[in-house]
């Protein structure tokens, strides 16, 4: 038995992402044993993952978390995250620590210098490189999300129209520059004439509220009433996703979902875009402006004023592209 302690403390986005390192560990390494470090609030997106014989939950106190681990015999330690905490965890414990390379100073580069020293890699190709004394290589399989049971949404109780099919949107996204203005999400929904889901977190609901009510009567406030592993669900039965770059978008990839993906702030150049989603999925973002990115996370208000970015983009041409997704799957 070769035992491992993953490190990957948050976000819902980032731990989906690790799930490739995770299966291929699991199936290629006989006797691997994984164990993963999360904060508890992130601990539901993990303990329904077969690949995972234990979850080891960081509740803000680095001494206890490593008094902790120290009780199990690790071999190894892949630390995914790689921040101050972590990087004190791994270095205190006495076992054999690998880390991933954020690209700290080249994404500093990009952002207030402009120049793109990134590699052309996705972050999951990257955390995948720690594995490399492992022989254990890429699957191709994309990523893992294992909705409970009792978490799968009964869509025959939503409204008849919903039950035929229905975009979802997921509107969330923590920083304003990386979230469409109400009013154009709200314009994208009424033009695909479609039914729509608008999923997000309880801090969302007020302008899902906002887009419904400019949107007409085919639109449905999901935010803040359903669980992630329900939004995940919501998400599976969907036809087409509409999302900015959030982590619902990780999980619309790992259902293979046609993703139609919005850019504001942020840039896919940095290495998180969907991965291996529906064949058709599709990146809008305003290209050319000098900038982008102006941030690596992103920001409550536009730093240039004028939110090109977002306040830029092709209303009519994302809802057209969404419909025709919609009517690609129901072909």
């Amino acid at each position: 038995m070769v035992k491992y302690l993953i490190i990957r403390l948050s976000s819902i986005g980032d731990i989906v992402l690790t799930t490739p390192v995770l299966r291929c560990l699991k199936n290629q390494v006989e006797g691997a044993e994984i164990h993963f470090l999360v904060k508890k609030k992130y601990e539901t997106l993990l303990k329904n993952n077969p690949y995972i014989d234990k979850i080891h939950i960081f509740d803000g106190s680095i001494s206890d978390t490593i008094r902790s681990l120290k009780q199990e015999d690790f071999h190894y330690i892949i630390d995914l995250h790689k921040n101050i905490r972590t990087y004190i965890i791994k270095n205190r414990l006495p076992f054999i620590p690998f880390s991933f390379d954020k690209l700290f100073f080249k994404k500093l580069l990009y952002v207030h210098l402009g120049i793109n020293k990134l590699p052309k890699a996705h972050v999951v190709d990257r955390y995948m490189e720690t594995l490399w004394l492992f022989d254990v290589t890429n699957d191709q399989k994309g990523l893992d999300f294992f909705i409970p049971r009792e978490d799968e949404v009964d869509i025959s109780k939503f409204p008849e129209h919903f039950r035929n099919g229905y975009i979802l949107f997921s509107i969330g996204g923590l920083h304003y520059t990386k979230r469409l203005p109400a009013d154009k999400t709200a314009k994208i929904c009424k033009l695909t004439q479609l039914p729509v889901i608008i999923a997000g977190g309880e801090e969302n609901s007020d302008e899902a509220e906002q887009i419904k009510e400019l949107s007409g009567n085919l639109v449905i406030n999901a935010c803040g009433k359903f669980n992630i592993n329900e939004s995940a669900s919501l998400i599976r039965q969907a036809k087409v996703v509409i999302t900015h770059d959030t982590g619902l978008m990780h999980i619309a990839a790992a259902f293979k979902k046609n993703v139609v993906s919005i850019w504001g702030n942020t840039v896919p150049d940095f290495g998180m875009t969907p991965y291996y989603p529906g064949s058709y999925s599709k990146i809008f973002e305003v290209e050319n402006l000098k900038c982008r990115p102006c941030s690596k996370i992103g920001y409550q208000k536009c730093p240039k004023k004028h939110f090109k970015c977002m306040l830029e983009q092709n209303e009519k041409e994302i809802a057209e592209y969404a419909k025709y997704l919609f009517n690609l799957e129901n072909n």
